[in-house]
């Protein structure tokens, strides 16, 4: 399921607060902001992230930070897609490789980066995704998102310009 953040939905701003008159004690409403949202309003930011040969992306709001890769320790007896652990501001932090999970090309050098991502929204709980390099976050329009894919971790697909966008939902990735 692709989550989404309708725009404008749950700010507030200064334009929004009710101005009161002391001495009439009447309130007046101060927001010229006439936008109401429509299904067309619908967009999400995503962060994009190559790994092997595709291009991937996931909802900025599941991810926490993105650092370095450090020294990982192993720990034996784990799945293959488990590379170890890392000490991450006092948290030992679960690293995975997503190329083991998604049956990309692992032949190639580890990537460099890893994406820390809640390991449900709003979690405190980590975990650390290796991608080979995180490229932007960018406003999706997410009524655009095929969502009529088949796999384990694949929320949909996201079509830009050439190439397609493979949606991942953190939620469903086994780790």
């Amino acid at each position: 399921m692709v989550s989404t953040n309708q725009t404008n939905s749950t700010r507030s701003n200064a334009t929004d607060e009710m101005n009161t008159d002391a001495s009439t004690n009447t309130s007046t409403n101060t927001n010229t902001n006439t936008n109401t949202n429509t299904p067309d309003d619908i967009s999400v930011h995503v962060l994009e992230f190559d790994l092997g040969e595709n291009r991937y992306c996931v909802d900025i709001g599941y991810v926490a930070e993105i650092v370095n890769t450090d020294e990982l320790t192993t720990i034996p007896n784990t799945p293959d897609h488990v590379e170890g652990v890392m000490d991450l501001r006092g948290e030992t932090t679960k690293i995975v490789n997503l190329r083991t999970i998604f049956g990309e090309n692992e032949d190639d050098e580890l990537g460099n980066r890893i994406i820390v991502f809640k390991r449900k929204r709003d979690s405190t709980d980590r975990i650390g995704w290796l991608a080979d390099e995180v490229r932007q976050v960018r406003q999706i329009d997410a009524t655009t998102v095929d969502t009529a894919v088949d796999g384990e971790g694949i929320a949909g697909i996201v079509r830009q310009e050439e190439e397609f966008v493979l949606w991942i939902d953190p939620t469903d990735v086994r780790v």
